[in-house]
C-alpha cells in the first residue's frame, strides 16, 4: 500500500470511528425525528383482541377500538363503541367513561402515543424535552440486539440498568421495546410484527409485563392510517358513542 492510499485508509477509519463515538441517545432521536417527521401519517384506527393474564393465565379476552391523532390524542372504545365505554387521552390529560357517563379525569399524558407517532408531529426541541420529563437519561446509550436484531438503546448504559429504556430497532428506526421503573415496579413493553403504514410503521403485536408477569397481549386487525377521523371523538366536554362500520 502506497503511503498517499495508507494515509487515505486512516483518515477513514478515523472518520468513522469518531462518527460511531458520536452517536449517543439524542443523536438517536434526532435520526428518527429526521427520517420521519415530514411523512409520519395523521391519524391511525384499528381494532384489537386485548387478552389480559393473571398469574400466567388468560383470564378474560375482548375487542378494544382505537383512534389516534397525533400528536396528543388517543381514544380506546372498550368493546362495543355505542356502549359508551372508553378512555379518551387529550394533550397531558385523561378522561374515562363508563356507559356514556364520565367516572374520572387525571392528569396522564400516554407516552406511548408519543413513542408511537406523536414525537413526529412537534418541535425536536420539545422532544428532548419530553423525554427528559419522561425520566429518560439522554446521557445514557448503548447498542444491543433484540430477537436476532441489531437495536439502539436510549436512556442506559447497560440493559441490567434499573432506568426507563426505549430501544430502537436501527433499520426500521421505530421502537420495538421499553423498560419503565415507577414507584418500585418495573414495566415492561414490546411491539412486534411491525407492519408498513404509508410513510411509517405499526407495531401489530404488543406484550405488556408488570414486575415480569405478563398481564396483556394485545394483537392488531383493520389498521387504516391517514383515515378522516371526526376531531369530536377525542372531545371529553362533548362525549358521544359512535357506532363501528363494518
Amino acid at each position: 500500500m502506497s503511503l498517499k492510499n495508507f494515509l487515505l485508509a486512516g483518515c477513514i477509519l478515523a472518520f468513522f470511528s469518531f462518527r460511531k463515538q458520536q452517536l449517543n441517545s439524542e443523536a438517536v432521536l434526532q435520526k428518527m425525528y429526521d427520517r420521519y417527521s415530514k411523512t409520519w401519517f395523521k391519524t391511525f384506527s384499528f381494532n384489537q383482541t386485548t387478552d389480559r393474564y393473571r398469574h400466567d393465565s388468560l383470564i378474560k379476552s375482548d375487542t378494544w377500538y382505537e383512534n389516534v391523532m397525533f400528536p396528543g390524542n388517543f381514544r380506546i372504545d372498550f368493546g362495543d363503541p355505542s356502549k359508551g365505554n372508553a378512555i379518551i387521552y387529550k394533550g397531558d390529560s385523561s378522561f374515562l367513561f363508563k356507559d356514556g357517563k364520565l367516572q374520572k379525569a387525571d392528569k396522564d399524558r400516554d407516552e406511548l402515543t408519543f413513542f408511537l407517532g406523536g414525537m413526529y408531529f412537534t418541535s425536536f426541541k420539545e422532544v428532548l424535552a419530553e423525554f427528559k420529563d419522561l425520566n429518560y437519561d439522554l446521557g445514557k446509550f448503548h447498542e444491543d440486539t433484540w430477537k436476532g436484531k441489531p437495536v439502539y438503546v436510549i436512556g442506559a448504559n447497560t440493559t441490567d440498568e434499573k432506568v426507563n429504556q426505549l430501544w430502537i430497532d436501527k433499520d426500521m428506526m421505530v421502537p420495538v421495546r421499553f423498560f419503565k421503573y415507577e414507584d418500585n415496579r418495573k414495566e415492561e413493553g414490546t411491539f412486534e410484527n411491525q407492519v408498513k403504514m404509508k410513510k411509517g410503521w405499526s407495531e401489530t403485536y404488543c406484550k405488556f409485563y408488570f414486575n415480569d408477569k405478563l398481564i396483556q397481549v394485545e394483537t392488531y386487525h383493520d389498521l387504516v392510517a391517514n383515515k378522516e377521523i371526526d376531531p369530536k371523538i377525542f372531545d371529553p366536554a362533548h362525549f358521544t358513542t359512535w357506532q363501528v362500520k363494518k
